[in-house]
């Protein structure tokens, strides 16, 4: 990829980016997180996302990316600051229920190995108590849209999947219950580099298709300028810069700078 082709003059600053706060599906207002020995992992992260909004967030290994993710879906509180997901503090959620309005996705996928694909497609659906018929039709749905043939796959169990054919399952599963925000931690990371091409074209395709909410973390630059609207940096626990996606390689940020020069060797 040709790094000029996302270079400009103007440079944005997280203040700069803030959107219309009567769309905004994510906000985060001077969040920090510390751990009992007083090391803090992210400090006084300010952040909005706009409803339908892909924000990527890269940064190096321990900078504070996935703390963000964990902080947002309510698997850790946060020590000082305030959240907001989907117009409501996140105190005032039960966790729960607000896990059940967030598709997740990890690198691992997390799949339930004595599960077949289509319970595992099912699992949040089912917790929420759809009729099982329902269910049933969502999951071949769900497949259908990751490109997987539900005559092949659903009685499948994970481990007779590839990866990759993996890694569309447990988008599927995100996706099943329809929910508004989606959380993508590495999802492609483990995969070989043609098929992570490869799920990257669908999944932007995907993304563009039903109008998500999503915060995606990766390691790899050139997945955030192909998927991300906004590329956030988090670097030490901060969030150093938030841009346009075809801005971010403008800054004269060492990091970026570093980032910039990896997709000129390529």
């Amino acid at each position: 990829m040709d790094s000029q082709e996302f270079q400009k003059e103007k440079i944005h600053s997280p203040q700069s980016e803030i959107r219309n706060p009567k769309s905004t599906a994510v906000r985060l207002s001077r969040v920090s997180y510390q751990l009992p020995d007083g090391h803090r992992l992210v400090n006084d992260i300010d952040l909005e996302l706009a409803g339908g909004e892909t924000l990527v967030l890269v940064g190096r290994s321990g900078s504070g990316k996935t703390t963000i993710l964990k902080l947002i879906n309510a698997l850790l509180a946060a020590t000082s600051g305030e959240i907001e997901v989907l117009g409501k503090r996140s105190r005032e959620w039960d966790p729960i229920s607000l896990r059940r309005k967030i598709g997740y996705v990890i690198q691992e996928v997390g799949l339930f190995p004595h599960f077949t694909v289509e319970a595992n497609v099912g699992l949040v659906p089912r917790l929420e108590g759809w009729p099982e018929e329902r269910i049933q039709a969502r999951s071949r749905e769900m497949l259908e849209l990751v490109g997987l043939d539900p005559e092949r796959f659903l009685r499948r169990y994970p481990s007779q999947l590839s990866g990759g054919q993996r890694q569309r399952v447990g988008v599927a599963r995100a996706l099943a219950a329809d929910p508004p925000l989606m959380l993508l931690d590495e999802p492609f990371g483990a995969l070989d580099p043609l098929t992570r091409s490869e799920i990257q074209v669908e999944f932007r395709s995907l993304k563009q298709r039903l109008k998500k909410t999503m915060i995606f973390v990766t390691h790899d630059v050139r997945e955030a300028l192909i998927l991300g609207d906004r590329i956030g940096l988090v670097r030490d626990g901060v969030l150093a810069r938030i841009s346009a996606a075809r801005d971010f390689l403008g800054s004269d940020d060492p990091e970026v700078s570093a980032y910039r020069k990896s997709l000129e060797a390529l």
